[in-house]
């Protein structure tokens, strides 16, 4: 128990770090990777803004797009349709959330949930200076969702859940805030089946999104034993050797 809390105040400190960098202007530290460029090969982008499209992010605000420390795109992935409710997990500086609030529209309504509050304020104000309506950014764990039974019509998650010491946990809560039929569309940051976890340590840090990773077959176990169907789990870029930039997709049965 102690070491998950000492952990989990070190991925806090981090985000909480790279909310006063982005409101300075100065963009995320990429020192320990997830933000920035990183990863194999010279200044080949696998974690942060340079993931999305510039049209995109084009009229997002700056702070928006400098705290963004993901791997991948979910809102290009979650297939999101008009009048859905939508929750990033881990939102940070907001910039998914701001994406998903114009996909579902004014009949939709996209939420937030982070722990760190630099970057719940960041969100709000970022929010407020794109005069966005239809989001809401709520402080709280992904382990323990400070949402109702069936409230959410889709999940969607940008490099937070291999951050987590208790990933079981953030599986089910999934489960348990989407409504039946609802769904997950994940970006994360996944490690081949054949890499240890003692690998994945020597290959990157905790709170750089590599040695806290699962790998995909525990990923699709762990999906199963919430009781998501219809998992995929699908390799878009590596971001350390042995492990990927991946889209995590899954459904919530229709019926029990």
């Amino acid at each position: 128990m102690a070491v998950d809390e000492t952990l989990r105040e070190q991925v806090r400190d981090r985000y909480a770090r790279a909310a006063r960098s982005a409101q300075s202007g100065t963009g995320a530290d990429t020192g320990d990777c997830c933000g920035g460029v990183c990863g194999p090969g010279p200044q080949k982008v696998v974690f942060g803004a340079g993931l999305y499209q510039p049209d995109q992010i084009g009229a997002l605000p700056e702070t928006a797009v400098l705290a963004s420390l993901g791997c991948g795109n979910p809102t290009a992935v979650a297939e999101l349709r008009v009048g859905e409710r939508v929750l990033d997990l881990g939102s940070g500086g907001g910039i998914d959330v701001l994406l998903s609030a114009r996909r579902v529209g004014p009949t939709g309504f996209a939420y937030g949930v982070d722990m760190t509050n630099e970057m719940l304020d960041l969100a709000r104000s970022n929010a407020t200076q794109a005069g966005v309506a239809n989001v809401e950014f709520r402080h709280g764990t992904i382990e323990d969702l400070p949402f109702d039974d069936a409230s959410i019509d889709v999940v969607i998650s940008n490099c937070v859940i291999n951050l987590s010491t208790d990933k079981d946990a953030v599986l089910a809560e999934m489960f348990r805030v989407l409504a039946p039929g609802g769904r997950i569309g994940v970006s994360d940051v996944v490690a081949e089946d054949h890499v240890t976890p003692e690998q994945r340590a020597e290959r990157g840090s905790y709170v750089g999104c590599i040695a806290g990773a699962m790998s995909r077959q525990e990923y699709v176990d762990g999906l199963a034993a919430a009781g998501f169907t219809d998992t995929q789990v699908t390799f878009t870029h590596e971001a350390a050797p042995g492990l990927h930039g991946a889209i995590v997709r899954a459904v919530k049965p229709a019926t029990p």
